[in-house]
């Protein structure tokens, strides 16, 4: 039997915690009290990767962004981020962000300074599965749901736009949220904020969805990534705790709110996933935004 979901995550929230420990399959696989064999396939189900690409991505994230923050020197990083050598790192990190780690420190951060510790805040907390969001975990109870009016500042953002059918939305963050991380960070843009999906249209059987991040200010995007803006003003928002697959069920409050409320949409509705399943493996405390702007 293969090792489900439940019992992944623990591992990844662990592996996440202490970078610099040994990560080596076997010894993942020794904690874990599974065969490296079971462990290797679990965790490529789950993540998409192996568990040596993905202590490696995340080691050199954390590291990009500590580079950032020009306090340590590069050896150091290198170092405590679990690498055996400056060498072995550089090498490393060109594969990644297609720059040496001195360029990358030299280039800086769209956005300043001042960004360096949010960009790495949102590193840290939403780097470990940041293709995992909508995520299968039933049978998990639910707290009530309550919602609220909200005045929201317009918000930046990098997205790709895809059509998808429902029972698809999961593959298709997979895809979509990696692929504007990793962008923004080889290119240098300030991450503010943790991973959306926005419902651009909903019809029968099919979706369009800008799946995305909010980054510190104007930025060029490139082939399917655009630059695209979460909208200010009035909304109502409902805070979602519990796992994605009863999402339905806050957006179904939400929207009977508005009727009794007698208050119009103006837009399409977005979810912003606040927590992250690496870093918090219990799907009963998922927290996820669901905003509707109203007029």
């Amino acid at each position: 039997m293969p090792i489900p979901t439940a019992v992944v995550l623990p591992v990844l929230a662990n592996m996440r915690r202490d970078l610099a420990a040994d990560l080596s399959l076997a010894a993942l696989a020794r904690r874990a009290r599974r065969s490296p064999s079971e462990l290797h396939r679990a965790v490529r189900r789950v993540t998409g990767e192996t568990t040596k690409r993905y202590t490696a991505r995340l080691r050199l994230e954390r590291a990009a962004a500590e580079l950032l923050l020009g306090e340590r020197a590069i050896l150091d990083i290198a170092l405590a981020s679990g690498f055996a050598s400056h060498e072995v790192f550089t090498r490393a990190f060109l594969r990644q962000f297609r720059m040496s780690p001195r360029a990358y420190r030299a280039r800086g951060l769209l956005g300043g300074r001042a960004q360096a510790l949010r960009h790495a805040a949102i590193i840290a907390s939403a780097g470990p599965c940041i293709g995992l969001h909508h995520l299968s975990e039933r049978n998990v109870t639910m707290s009530s749901i309550t919602v609220v009016r909200k005045q929201l500042e317009p918000q930046l953002t990098l997205v790709v736009r895809r059509k998808t059918q429902a029972a698809r939305i999961a593959a298709t963050l997979a895809e979509c949220l990696p692929a504007v991380w990793a962008y923004a960070q080889r290119k240098g843009i300030a991450l503010v904020g943790p991973p959306f999906t926005r419902y651009v249209d909903v019809r029968l059987g099919a979706l369009t969805i800008e799946a995305g991040l909010p980054v510190a200010g104007p930025a060029q995007g490139e082939g399917e990534i655009i630059a695209s803006e979460l909208p200010g003003g009035a909304a109502a928002v409902a805070v979602h705790t519990g796992p994605y697959d009863r999402l339905g069920e806050t957006h179904a409050a939400v929207e009977r709110w508005l009727d009794e409320q007698r208050i119009e949409t103006r837009g399409a509705p977005w979810e912003v996933y606040v927590t992250d399943p690496g870093t918090t493996p219990n799907p009963a405390e998922w927290k996820t935004d669901v905003i509707y702007p109203i007029r």
